[in-house]
């Protein structure tokens, strides 16, 4: 008797899920109001997900890249959320969202 090798699932099956995981992973695009003082969205002030809007009761931290800024903010539901501002294109999006604010 000859067995022949075949792999447990197909391959289109592995393609199908990395892009499911990898759309996951994608950061969110969201709507975000921001004080421009010195520079342009100099700090998020209000943002909507979901079509909830946010206002940001503290920004807790910033940081800039190459190409982005980020903002780890807390908002008025308690939550931390960080907000990544690509300046190049101009677009908002959320990245990570944490439950408490103690636990960022």
């Amino acid at each position: 008797m000859i067995h022949q090798w075949r792999p447990a699932f197909r391959l289109s099956d592995r393609i199908e899920r990395r892009r499911a995981v990898k759309k996951d992973d994608l950061p969110k695009p969201i709507k975000v109001s921001a004080y421009s003082g010195f520079k342009a969205n100099e700090r998020p002030t209000a943002f909507t997900v979901d079509g909830q809007r946010r206002d940001v009761a503290n920004v807790i931290d910033r940081w800039y890249g190459v190409e982005h800024d980020y903002f780890k903010v807390l908002a008025d539901d308690g939550k931390v959320y960080l907000l990544r501002w690509h300046r190049i294109l101009d677009l908002w999006f959320l990245v990570k969202v944490t439950e408490r604010a103690g636990k960022h």
